[in-house]
Parts: structure tokens; C-alpha cells; sequence
């Protein structure tokens, strides 16, 4: 008889277990450091054990696994030891509790004694399951200095309870970007940050955490169209709208306006507008570009030097002053970011976007190529080579014409 073949480990699905079974030892009273490490050598143990023995409850043997583990690292046992108890018997499932533990591990992350950074860094080390490198990459600082940053937000940790919620806007700050990373890469991180924050939805009647939900839902809604059969990127005014899903933008709508009844205005809520604004026009055509300045007028007033405290919003608002007043007047817009900026590709990007609004094709081929001479993103780099290069050959029709 031949034996059937053993089926591959999901691991995306034992990924995804991570912040529920460290949650649970933290609740429990284990220090985040040594908790941590000792689910890192479950998790190696599931991935040498599961494909031939896999449990009936994954959660519960990898939260016994690391219990084991750290029983032994007390104990000071020896490693023959450990790794029996691992491998000749699946752990008895045990009890988990109710709840979202994967909540209570990102609000146990958001300290309130740590630095801002660090609660970012550590939470989407421990909930959002992003590597080293990632976090480095999101926050533009080199992978050892990450490194050592999260290091010292577990030590800080260690050894007291972690029964103070964390504030409440890190939270939102965080979730944010664990979507972000999700949206541009990884959709099962899309998928998670929207879960948690429809969780926080229920937990506060914060209506930025309803913004927060509403501007995932509203930009999640577009995922299928941003990408062509060969994965190369399809701007916003360029999408195949029928791929856009409608029922998500409806939900995404719904959420926003319950957020803005409360009439407590913030950044989420603006950002989810201008989302909802452009996911209601039928073509690239049809946006609303006076409302969504409108909105991006909001957003700017939020800061008291949104140059400098929120250029991303200074440089979205710049784009829709050049639908609306002309290209001439967005591009003035961008002067005023580029000594903060410059030196960044979405900078150049938008500003080739300009000059191709404008008519000023040559211009826009060069802005769009040394946008991709700057941009770090593989297939952002790829896609502005690419509006380069487009620029340039329409430019040089329209001479020969």
C-alpha cells in the first residue's frame, strides 16, 4: 500500500497563531522577552513535528510547547531533555481563553512607559508578525538599529505586569501600519489589522477607531485592481473599477458615517473621506476633486505644522489642488515640501503627475525617472520606469506631430 503524501504546512496559518499564543503567556504572567523566545523554539519544533504529526489543536500545542520551554530555561534543564518532551507526544490540548488575547497583546505592546517608536516597533514585531528587517524598512533605519530598538522595549517589559492599557492613538497608529505593510505586500496583514480593528470598534466608542475602519475597509475594497495579470502596478486612475469590491466599500461608507455623526473630528475619519470620495466615482473622471481638497483641508488644519508634522497630507493635498486650481498651483504646493521630502520618491512621483497634468511632458518624464532612481520598492521602481518612459514617448509624439 502506498503511504499518502505527507500535506504541507500552512505557514501562513501557524503565522498567523503567533500573537494569540504569546498574548496568552503574557496574560498569564510570563516576561514578553522570555515569552517570545521560548514560542520562537515551539514554532521550530512545530515546523520539524506537524507535517507528519500534526495536532488537533495547534494553539494549544504551541502554547504547552512554550510553557515546557520556559519551565525548562528556569530549570536550566538540558536540551536532550527539551527536545523529548516536544517530540514523542503531542501536548493535551488545554483550555484557551475567551477573548480577543490578540487585542490585549497589542494594547500590552502600547505600554504607556514605552517611547512612541518602540510601542510601534514592538507591536508589529509581536502582533503583526513582521520581521526585523520589515520594521527597519517601514521606519527608514538600518536593520541592527531596529534590532537593538526592540530589544530594549522587551527589557523594558520585563519583569512587572502589563495590566495598563496603552494609548489608545499608538494603537491606531499601529494598526495603520501593520495594514500598510499588509496592503502593499502581504494581504493576510491586510486581513489581521482589519480584524483587530473592527475588535477595537467594539472596545471603545472612540469615532477614530471607526475612521481607522473605514479607511481599510474603503482602501482594502481596491486591492484586486491594484495589480495587472504580470504584478506590475495600476495607478488609482487606470483601475478596472468592476474589480473593486462593493460590498466593502458600502461597509467601509457605512462605518465612516457613524464615525462622523459624532461629530469629533480626526485624521482617520478625513483620510477615510478622500477614500470614500474616490471610491464613489464611477471613472477617474468623475472624482470629486473640490470635495476631496475640501477634506484634505480638514486633514492639514488637524496639525499646527502639517509641513513638517504631516507631509504625506500636505503632499496628497497638493495633488488635489493641482485638479482643482491647475497643475501651476499644485506644483507650488510641492515647493513647500522639499526641504522635508526631496529627497523622497513619492516627492518626484507626485510632482511628475503634475507636470503630466499640466501638459509638460518632458518635465514628467523627468521627475518620474528620478522618482524611480530614488524609490527602494522593487515594483514601484518598475512602475515609474514605466510612466517615464510613457511620458517621454508621448512627449515625443507630440513633437513630431
Amino acid at each position: 500500500m502506498i503511504d499518502e503524501p505527507t500535506p504541507p504546512l500552512d505557514e501562513g496559518a501557524l503565522r498567523a497563531l503567533v500573537p494569540r499564543v504569546l498574548a496568552g503567556l503574557v496574560r498569564r504572567g510570563e516576561d514578553f522577552d522570555a515569552a517570545e523566545d521560548a514560542l520562537q523554539e515551539a514554532l521550530l519544533e512545530a515546523l520539524r513535528v506537524w507535517p507528519e504529526h500534526p495536532p488537533r489543536d495547534p494553539r494549544a500545542w504551541l502554547s504547552t510547547v512554550a510553557t515546557r520551554r520556559l519551565v525548562d530555561a528556569r530549570r536550566n534543564e538540558a536540551a536532550r531533555s527539551r527536545r523529548e518532551e516536544a517530540t514523542y507526544a503531542e501536548p493535551p490540548a488545554g483550555a484557551t481563553e475567551e477573548g480577543d488575547d490578540t487585542l490585549f497583546l497589542l494594547f500590552c505592546c502600547c505600554a504607556p512607559d514605552l517611547p512612541p517608536a518602540s510601542q510601534v516597533a514592538l507591536t508589529l514585531r509581536a502582533v503583526g508578525g513582521l520581521t526585523t528587517r520589515e520594521i527597519a524598512d517601514a521606519f527608514y533605519v538600518p536593520e541592527a538599529t531596529m534590532a537593538q530598538r526592540i530589544s530594549r522595549a522587551k527589557r523594558a517589559l520585563q519583569g512587572r505586569p502589563l495590566d495598563q492599557p496603552g494609548d489608545l492613538a499608538v494603537v491606531l497608529r499601529v494598526l495603520y501600519l501593520v495594514y500598510t505593510a499588509g496592503h502593499a505586500d502581504r494581504v493576510d496583514l491586510a486581513g489581521e489589522a482589519i480584524r483587530l480593528a473592527r475588535q477595537l470598534t467594539l472596545a471603545t466608542e472612540e469615532p477614530e477607531a471607526r475612521g481607522l475602519l473605514a479607511l481599510m475597509l474603503l482602501n482594502h475594497a481596491r486591492r484586486r485592481a491594484r495589480l495587472d495579470s504580470e504584478g506590475r502596478i495600476v495607478p488609482l486612475d487606470r483601475q478596472d473599477r468592476g474589480l473593486w469590491d462593493t460590498r466593502e466599500i458600502a461597509e467601509g461608507v457605512r462605518v465612516l458615517q457613524s464615525a462622523l455623526a459624532a461629530e469629533r473630528p480626526g485624521r482617520y475619519q478625513a483620510e477615510a473621506a478622500i477614500a470614500a470620495l474616490h471610491d464613489d466615482a464611477a471613472s477617474a473622471g468623475e472624482t470629486d476633486w473640490p470635495q476631496v481638497l475640501a477634506w484634505y483641508d480638514d486633514l492639514v488644519a488637524l496639525t499646527d505644522d502639517p509641513v513638517r508634522q504631516d507631509p504625506a497630507a500636505v503632499l496628497g493635498r497638493a495633488v488635489a489642488v493641482g485638479h482643482v486650481h491647475g497643475a501651476a498651483a499644485g506644483l507650488r504646493e510641492t515647493d513647500r515640501l522639499r526641504e522635508v521630502l526631496g529627497e523622497r520618491h513619492r516627492w518626484h512621483a507626485v510632482r511628475g503627475h503634475l507636470h503630466e497634468l499640466g501638459g509638460d511632458l518632458p518635465a514628467a518624464a523627468d521627475a518620474y525617472a528620478e522618482a524611480a532612481r530614488r524609490a527602494t520598492h522593487v515594483a514601484e521602481r518598475d512602475h515609474l520606469v514605466g510612466q517615464a518612459a510613457r511620458a517621454r514617448a508621448a512627449g515625443t509624439r507630440r513633437t513630431d506631430a
